[in-house]
């Protein structure tokens, strides 16, 4: 306790004078603490103390302990010592002895195995003297295993002389085996009934000796048995292509006429195999020389037949000594092509066709077990091993396929009705799907010959084919007048189409759609057959993107077609005499005209092409026609108030029916963004009546509003329009371009480049022209100004105005018009 504690301790205890009278008991209680505390400390040291004293006895007793430990135990060591030394004495004779007994009775054992060496030797001397093959392949098995047991005394004398022996015997008897070896085939084993069986135990004897005795006879005798066929077929008579078949038949007829005699070899041996091996390699040599030594290009007939029968023999081959079935893969690979494009495949076919594959995998799995007691372990590939020399010479035959695919390309468009059959359901040519059965054949001819070079080469000849009917459909279409007529009478470069030609055009386009995807099937199919080598190359790109340029050329000529419909209605349009309409009726006469040619041909349009090419050819023609009605306002003659008002609900009517065309082609799935389409661009013309139905003081800053990206010729054409005369049109055209011709579009980013969004900002602040703006009071008053004209005028809000004031960013260079103006 510091020293303010206790100060405060003695003012709490002694508040008060008074209190004062307690301080006596309170030192008493104090003193009486103390001396207790005095009492524990010193019983607690005189504790510690004896505690001490008891650890330090205790001590000194484990110490002792351990002592008394360490003394007996290297007692005991030394009585261990002792008695180990006792042992050694008593067994030192013991060991002697046993030494002594272990080198006799390996000294028994060696002259024993030495004895039944030299017997042996001795014996086997004998056999081989006596040609007794089957008995001295015994012997040979018997002196290798004694002969293994003297390796460590290969420097004795004896057994020097013993081995250099045996050698000398081992090589007699090889000489003896190889020279009896030379008579088969020579006409004496059917004379002589025991040489097959003396042969046979010879074969005992060869695997007894070393391995390359075996294969240095087996060699020679397929050597031996190929000489004749060497001279047989390097004569000049059937050193020939068209002999090649009966190469294969005299190997054929020799393999199955001395089938019983080539018994004698062991089965693991393979002799038939490596025969077959030598002569494949023989044959390929041979032909690879016929190939090179022919001055003229080979008849294409004798080359592929030549080239058939190798391949049969190949096969034959691989699958006796073992096959597989990559053949069946292949045509399972080619009949997928073009499959996709007439009916979709139900649950069942789709079963069947992978229950085909598994049977067919199981089955090539059961056929290589069975061949694997028979086949060699090395696995050699006959597949390729004669064909494969055929390879660099079969340019004529990749020659001879395009010459004829060519053929029947110009054939099947010749014959093609261009029109469809009642009840197809692709709405595809014919000439389209016949030209993929036969690509589709050829390919089956080409990947049973070869699956190489030249397989390449024919899928290079594909692409070319295929090119060309594009070329074929992209001629097809209809063309636009030209010449001195068609220039005269304004129709150069205008394509008039019947009802039977956008019939053709859509044909066209669902057949390019057709090709473009069975084209990629092709490519895929080829990839997966062909050697590995060459699948990076295969590529159906190029071929695509023609059949893609088919589709677009033939979707802007359907397009081009309806605008040369729509030309008589569209002079019938200029020629209304707007300024003398006195009342606002029904919608005109041109209006319904294009309702009538829209729905004579657009459900036709809808029926036959894919949705995705329906939607493409309605923003082509919204695309189209939108600006098309807003430029022909322009081609009219003066346009009264009320004139402007019946163009206005006519304007309204057109936009009505190109809304409704989704609806006409039965395909709806895509109508809203056509629809949004179809709003913009015909707002545009919307835009300009109402512009010409504004008063001629305010004129000015409605086109300023409402059509922004107006030019001043444009203003003065409405002027016109409006049936001012020349010398009042000249100062609103003062007042319009001293003020500027109207709010500025904010620059957009390249074609190339994404659209970048552009800042929304009030019409207002759009005005390049800070002076102009004391023009418009606001945009209220604007507003009131446009939405007072004419009747499709009075539905027109201040949400409308701001929508069409946001368009006008992207009227020219917009998104939809970037992508569809061709």
């Amino acid at each position: 306790m510091d020293k303010s504690s206790a100060l405060e301790y003695i003012n709490q205890m002694f508040p008060t004078e008074a209190s004062l009278s307690g301080v006596e008991p309170l030192m008493q209680k104090i003193h009486s603490e103390i001396r207790r505390v005095d009492a524990e400390i010193l019983a607690a040291v005189r504790q510690q103390s004896n505690s001490g004293t008891k650890a330090r006895e205790d001590l000194a007793a484990a110490t002792h302990a351990v002592e008394e430990l360490m003394y007996k135990i290297r007692e005991i060591k030394t009585k261990a010592e002792q008695s180990e030394t006792m042992v050694q004495e008593i067994c030192r004779d013991i060991k002697k002895l046993d030494f002594a007994k272990k080198h006799i009775t390996t000294t028994i054992t060696a002259l024993h195995r030495l004895t039944m060496l030299v017997s042996a030797v001795e014996q086997l001397q004998v056999m081989a003297s006596k040609r007794q093959y089957k008995e001295a392949a015994a012997q040979l098995e018997a002196v290798n295993q004694l002969c293994s047991h003297f390796e460590a005394y290969r420097d004795i004398p004896k057994i020097t002389e013993l081995r250099e022996k045996f050698k000398n015997i081992k090589q007699i008897l090889k000489s003896h085996v190889f020279s009896d070896f030379s008579s088969l085939g020579t006409g004496k084993e059917s004379e002589e009934t025991n040489l097959l069986q003396q042969l046979s135990d010879a074969c005992l004897v060869v695997d007894a000796l070393e391995p390359s005795v075996r294969e240095e006879l087996v060699n020679n005798f397929c050597s031996r048995e190929l000489t004749s066929y060497e001279q047989i077929f390097e004569g000049a008579e059937l050193a020939k292509l068209d002999k090649t078949e009966r190469r294969y038949a005299w190997i054929k007829r020799r393999m199955r006429t001395n089938e019983e005699i080539w018994k004698i070899f062991p089965t693991s041996w393979h002799v038939p195999y490596r025969l077959c091996i030598q002569f494949c390699k023989k044959t390929r040599k041979q032909l690879e020389d016929i190939h090179n030594n022919q001055k003229e290009k080979p008849d294409v007939g004798t080359l592929l037949l030549a080239l058939q029968r190798t391949l049969e023999f190949e096969d034959e081959l691989a699958e006796k000594f073992g096959g597989g079935t990559r053949g069946r893969e292949v045509g399972n690979e080619i009949e997928e092509i073009g499959r996709g494009e007439n009916t979709s495949q139900s649950a069942s076919d789709i079963r069947k066709k992978y229950e085909k594959k598994l049977a067919a995998h199981q089955e090539s799995s059961t056929e290589e077990k069975d061949k694997e007691l028979s086949a060699p372990a090395a696995g050699f590939n006959f597949r390729g091993i004669i064909s494969s020399c055929f390879e660099p010479h079969l340019n004529v035959y990749t020659e001879l396929e395009e010459k004829t695919l060519m053929e029947n390309l110009e054939k099947l468009v010749q014959e093609e009705t261009w029109d469809i059959e009642e009840g197809s359901q692709n709405n595809v040519l014919s000439s389209s799907i016949q030209l993929f059965l036969i690509i589709k054949r050829s390919l089956k001819r080409c990947s049973a010959l070869t699956k190489n070079q030249t397989l390449f080469n024919l899928f290079k000849v594909f692409q070319r084919i295929l090119k060309a009917y594009a070329t074929k459909l992209f001629v097809r279409l209809p063309k636009g007048g030209t010449g001195i007529v068609a220039a005269a009478t304004g129709m150069d470069g205008q394509i008039k189409t019947s009802d039977r030609d956008e019939r053709v055009i859509c044909y066209i386009v669902n057949s390019a759609e057709y090709c473009h995807k069975t084209s990629g099937e092709l490519a895929e199919s080829v990839s997966k057959i062909i050697d590995t080598q060459f699948a990076d190359g295969v590529d159906m790109s190029e071929v695509q993107d023609e059949f893609s340029a088919v589709i677009t050329k033939a979707v802007v000529t359907l397009v081009h077609g309806l605008e040369t419909k729509f030309d008589a209605e569209m002079a019938a349009m200029t020629r209304v005499p707007w300024a003398t309409l006195e009342s606002v009726g029904d919608q005109s006469e041109y209006v319904n005209g294009i309702n009538m040619i829209l729905v004579t041909s657009i459900p036709i349009l809808g029926t036959l092409l894919s949705p995705i090419y329906f939607q493409f050819f309605l923003d082509k023609l919204a695309s189209s026609l939108g600006p098309r009605f807003f430029t022909n306002i322009f081609k009219c003659k003066q346009i009264s108030e009320t004139g402007a008002q019946q163009m206005l609900l006519d304007t309204q009517a057109v936009k009505t029916i190109l809304l409704e065309i989704p609806s006409l082609g039965h395909q709806t799935s895509r109508a809203a963004s056509y629809s949004k389409f179809v709003s913009r661009e015909m707002s545009k013309a919307e835009a300009l009546l109402k512009v010409i139905l504004s008063p001629i003081d305010s004129v000015a800053d409605t086109y300023r509003a409402l059509l922004p990206e107006g030019t001043p010729m444009e203003f003065q054409r409405i002027l016109e329009l409006k049936g001012l005369k020349k010398a009042d049109q000249q100062s609103i055209l003062d007042d319009f371009n001293k003020h500027g011709p109207g709010i500025t579009q904010p620059s957009l980013p390249p074609p190339a480049a994404p659209p970048i969004p552009l800042p929304t900002a009030p019409a207002a602040a759009l005005i390049p022209n800070p002076a102009s703006a004391g023009l418009i009071a606001s945009r209220d008053d604007v507003l009131t100004r446009a939405a007072a004209l004419g009747r499709g005028a009075a539905t027109t809000g201040f949400k409308r105005f701001l929508a069409l004031t946001e368009a006008a960013k992207d009227r020219k260079d917009g998104p939809f018009r970037k992508l569809f103006n061709a």
